[in-house]
């Protein structure tokens, strides 16, 4: 069986105790370097096959601190702290002895509580009645997904600047890969810049830190499936070349799954 361009981007060789060896994927390959997500989802992957972790994933910060060039790449990672109930660990990912991603991981154990959730849905049409979406050749990993936009699609060319910065659609794998924490931790990153929605066109940008919060555990991604998710983002200040941006995920059925806030740089 053909293994999955997923699979393959975040399959690591343990070189010794406290280091993961990749490899980038052209399936994967982004305007510079790789899609920050797969970079997020390679990341998250070294914590969950290190031995000595503990409970499933709360959340994860990546900072991007230089472009990955394609090839090799070295993970080096360690528990800073374990508690009672979580761990802290520490990776970073280098190539040719230079620091190219920076990383902290917070991993825990669940426990039956009261719960609730104040963060619902966006009203949107089922996907099946969504067209399926489109983007420029040159973003190559966004082959990888069915994306269905019920609001805010990419500008594939020049148009009136928008006064909404909020993007809407459904999405899943493409070959119907199920959803696992990794494959969620990619998900967070699956939207193009908010300034590309409000300017109408294309802007040099790029993610510099991006933090996923995970509020599902393992039973609820395993519920998951090859389904579609509903994901929306928006952004709250554009302001002197930087701009943030908040989003959520959720399941067909409306349980939010993922929350996302990144920090990215922008010229225009």
């Amino acid at each position: 069986m053909t293994e999955h361009p997923f699979d393959r981007a975040v399959r690591l060789d343990a070189v010794d105790a406290e280091t993961f060896r990749g490899a980038t994927d052209p399936a994967w390959a982004n305007m510079v370097g790789p899609f920050g997500g797969i970079t997020a989802a390679v990341l998250l992957r070294a914590v969950e096959s290190h031995p000595d972790r503990i409970g499933d994933p709360l959340a994860l910060t990546v900072n991007f601190a230089a472009p990955i060039a394609d090839g090799e790449f070295d993970i080096s990672l360690r528990a800073a702290r374990t508690n009672r109930s979580n761990q802290h660990w520490m990776l970073e990912l280098r190539q040719g002895g230079e620091v190219k991603t920076t990383a902290t991981a917070l991993f825990g154990l669940h426990r039956d509580t009261w719960a609730d959730d104040e963060t619902h849905p966006p009203s949107v049409p089922a996907p099946e009645d969504v067209a399926r979406g489109t983007f420029v050749d040159a973003i190559v990993w966004a082959n990888r997904y069915d994306m269905r936009f019920a609001e805010g699609p990419v500008p594939l060319r020049a148009v009136e600047p928008s006064t909404s910065s909020t993007t809407t659609l459904w999405v899943r794998d493409v070959e119907g890969r199920a959803v696992d924490f990794a494959a969620l931790a990619c998900l967070s990153d699956v939207f193009f810049p908010r300034a590309f929605l409000r300017r109408g066109k294309f802007l040099p940008a790029g993610t510099i830190s991006l933090t996923t919060y995970f509020h599902a555990d393992q039973r609820e991604i395993d519920a998951l499936g090859s389904d579609y998710l509903l994901a929306s983002a928006h952004a709250n200040r554009f302001s002197r070349g930087y701009f943030d941006q908040s989003a959520h995920l959720w399941s067909r059925t409306g349980q939010l799954l993922a929350s996302t806030h990144q920090l990215v740089y922008f010229k225009d």
